[in-house]
């Protein structure tokens, strides 16, 4: 470093080499941990000195792709997002836009008329800027996506028939026994409302036995006549139990014989049992479900036997090639298949489904997507199938062409890298030269 001091004020210079230097710190480590790195160096400076030398550089001299991929990132997750560009073949980022809006797509795409492949996800904005900006270009679905979006329908599919993961119960031979009566009160021993109205029952029984007028009793307990009238007309107390919420029909009643199947299963975790539901169609929230929970199933006495497979894990059977399952991954989902003709079709879809996109048989597409879309029993993997044939000349180009968007998805997480490295001042501008520079 060359300082010089004047009159009035001092003035420093750096050498071509020096601030190279600097350059190469802040584009890998940033302002704090860059300053850290220049403190070891003996040339300190500071982190906004390490920012304004990033921000100074001029954007790389980049000659026009030919074979584009295109993902979104956060910059704030869930509020703001932009779009990352990169070349597939040189596997180097092209740009980043400020936003994912199909109209800033298309204009960057327009001004690069050399582009013969997009590569990208199956997201709408996408597909419509490749197709205004570039409608020369072909537009290749990235069979990541696919294959997750099929694990999705696979999922609730299986969720949907969930009652077949257990194994039917062999009956024992002999006579059967009779279950015992379920007590006739609907109120619990315990329940606050319950043991309130039997000690009131109680109390004025008792005094009605000892002699006292029902005006009388009412005057020494505080209650009305009615209510002295009403409790001595009930010889129990389970007959004042006809609390007016209790039996009004509820957006819950349709799913209760769900709730008891799955806790008969096994499952006691009430946040999952809302889940589940949910997916179904149940509209409320979650405490409907765990005071439903709480009220009439916990205690109840469950089934005795192994626990089933989750509807995760049987996905995670399905999707798996056969011979890469262990023995007992694949004895379990033989089982499981055997008790159910849905899960088998969803097994025998799946499977032909990842043949084609492991083999790159994108010609076969068309007369899967007809056999799914014939299935009644699995809507899941119906509708699946008809977003399919929305999009369907970049899905079979997906499935055909050895182009996929891997290489974006890599910088994507680059990027939030670079965000958390950078402490809040990832603003468009800076990381944007850090992305294309580093």
């Amino acid at each position: 470093m060359i300082c010089q001091r004047r009159e009035s004020s001092s003035w420093c210079g750096r050498t071509e080499r020096l601030r190279t230097t600097l350059v190469s710190v802040g584009l890998a480590l940033a302002g704090r941990a860059g300053a850290r790195m220049t403190d070891a160096f003996k040339v300190p400076v500071s982190r906004n000195t390490l920012l304004r030398l990033i921000a100074s550089l001029p954007d790389p001299a980049t000659t026009a792709p030919r074979v584009v991929g295109v993902d979104e990132y956060a910059q704030r997750n869930g509020r703001i997002y932009g779009t990352v560009l990169v070349d597939v073949e040189t596997r180097r980022p092209v740009d980043l836009l400020a936003d994912r809006e199909a109209d800033t797509f298309a204009a960057w795409l327009a001004k690069r008329p050399g582009i013969e492949i997009v590569c990208r996800d199956r997201a709408p904005f996408f597909a419509e800027g490749a197709t205004r900006g570039a409608p020369q270009a072909l537009q290749v679905a990235d069979r990541w996506h696919l294959w997750h979006n099929l694990g999705e329908a696979a999922e609730k599919c299986v969720y949907r028939h969930r009652s077949c993961l257990r194994p039917t119960p062999e009956q024992p031979e002999g006579p059967r026994e009779e279950p015992e009566p379920a007590p006739s009160s609907p109120w619990p021993t315990g329940h606050r409302f319950a043991e309130r109205t039997r000690a009131k029952h109680a109390t004025i029984h008792a005094l009605l036995t000892a002699g006292h007028s029902k005006r009388s009793v009412a005057r020494q307990l505080g209650m009305t006549l009615n209510t002295i009238l009403r409790f001595s007309r009930a010889t129990t107390p389970e007959e004042m139990f006809t609390g007016q919420w209790q039996n009004r029909a509820t957006r819950l009643d349709a799913y209760k014989p769900y709730l008891d199947q799955r806790w008969q299963e096994g499952c006691t975790n009430a946040w999952k049992l809302w889940e589940e539901i949910k997916e179904q169609g149940y509209p409320r929230g979650y405490a409907s479900v765990r005071d439903y929970v709480g009220r009439n199933l916990r205690g109840k006495p469950q089934s005795v036997g192994p626990r089933p497979p989750s509807a995760r894990a049987v996905t995670r059977w399905l999707l798996t090639h056969p011979d890469a399952l262990p023995e007992g991954d694949r004895l379990q989902l033989e089982t499981v298949l055997a008790n159910c003709p849905e899960l088998t079709a969803l097994s025998e879809h799946t499977r032909s489904f990842g043949r084609m996109v492991a083999h790159l048989q994108g010609d076969q597409l068309p007369a899967w997507i007809e056999a799914a879309t014939s299935t009644t029993d699995l809507p899941s993997l119906r509708h699946f199938a008809q977003h399919l044939e929305r999009d369907l000349d970049a899905v079979i180009a997906g499935l055909t062409l050895p182009w996929n968007s891997g290489v974006v998805e890599g910088h994507v997480n680059r990027i939030k890298m670079l965000k958390r490295q950078m402490f809040g001042r990832a603003g468009f501008e800076l990381l944007r030269k850090r992305v294309l520079l580093a």
